[in-house]
């Protein structure tokens, strides 16, 4: 089989972040500081995805603006041919350091927005003054000239304000918005049952999407991302399991996908022992459920067998306890019914408190 390289690498610089945010989809076990790659070790990944074929690099954590070293690694990716992308809260940025980035050859920022209400974004982030650090954060990367794309992370507590959020985006200059349903993985797994929205709220929310792309048609693009619980089909999980992207997390090992970790069987290389394109090649995690010979039956058969490359392994494992298994939240699936029926009790589960991101594992 031909194996082409990957589209796009997402660089973990750090589990370090001033937010604690309950939807947050790093691990449970966050990577402490003191197993970081450093920047030389980085830019040793970054030569080595370059020499792949790799045409981008999503700088992300945590917070990666934690790192004093961000801009010498964007100027490096830049330098190397890659388009670099920065995946941000945005609370810890400075006009300097937005002009520094921008200088470095940062090409695009995405900024994330709990709410478009200070107090209940705040209230999701556990991170005081968070939003008018974020609106600040919106100016000085427009005023760089760098493209920006304004991330609105839904649940069910800001569903109702998804239309202030798109206003808030196009006034603050950003070509983008992603409208993204927390999907269950990591602290948003942990913390589901505080989280999920009702069905008939997921409804009102698709036709306000649906007529807003047509009415905003060349003035921002709206990207929608709906509760998997909720969907007919599953998504195509990282453009297919090992198909389009790596990841390599803040201590340098190498994943499918950033939460394949929760998949009991796994070998997970380290780019400190192994170079990255030997793993993309030939590493046991990238190879297990690559392209279809893996597939069970009814995926294997399946006329969407190449749309959506048999959905999220991870979610097949956090539903089923079984990664090989159809993902449960397609139509198709015989455990389709029971993932609704876990959709539904917990959006009406009102009494669930949520915890917070932290270094102490719950």
């Amino acid at each position: 089989m031909t194996i082409e390289p990957p589209l796009a690498l997402l660089a973990e610089l750090t589990h370090r972040c001033p937010l604690r945010c309950v939807y947050c989809s790093n691990p449970l076990a966050l990577d402490p500081s003191g197993s970081e790659l450093d920047e030389a070790a980085w830019k040793s990944v970054l030569d080595q995805a370059a020499d792949m074929g790799v045409l981008q690099v999503h700088f992300s954590g945590g917070e990666p603006t934690s790192r004093k070293d961000l801009e010498a690694l964007v100027a490096h990716a830049d330098g190397r041919g890659l388009y670099v992308n920065l995946i941000t809260s945005g609370v810890m940025l400075t006009e300097k350091r937005v002009a520094a980035l921008a200088e470095a050859g940062l090409a695009h920022v995405q900024l994330g927005f709990q709410d478009s209400d200070a107090a209940r974004g705040e209230a999701i982030s556990g991170y005081k003054g968070g939003h008018e650090k974020k609106l600040a954060a919106a100016a000085m990367i427009t005023g760089a000239g760098l493209a920006l794309t304004f991330n609105a992370v839904i649940h069910r507590h800001n569903v109702a304000r998804v239309p202030e959020m798109l206003d808030m985006a196009i006034a603050l200059g950003a070509q983008r918005i992603e409208i993204a349903n927390v999907q269950y993985y990591g602290w948003g797994l942990h913390n589901r049952a505080s989280l999920m929205p009702t069905r008939d709220d997921l409804d009102r929310m698709t036709a306000f999407v649906e007529e807003s792309r047509e009415r905003l048609k060349g003035i921002i693009v709206i990207d929608y991302v709906i509760p998997d619980y909720y969907a007919s089909y599953p998504k195509s999980c990282m453009g297919g399991w090992a198909r389009r992207f790596m990841n390599v997390t803040p201590a340098g090992k190498v994943l499918p996908c950033h939460a394949a970790e929760t998949i009991p069987g796994l070998e997970f290389d380290n780019v400190k022992d192994r170079p990255l394109a030997d793993i993309w090649q030939n590493g046991q995690a990238f190879g297990k459920y690559r392209a279809t010979e893996w597939m069970p039956e009814g995926c294997r058969d399946c006329d969407r067998q190449k749309i959506d490359w048999g959905g999220c392994r991870c979610q097949a494992m956090a539903l089923t306890g079984d990664a090989a298994n159809m993902d449960p939240v397609c139509s198709k699936s015989p455990l389709n019914a029971g993932i609704r029926e876990i959709a539904e009790a917990d959006a009406a589960d009102e009494a669930a408190d949520p915890v917070y991101r932290t270094f102490q594992h719950p």
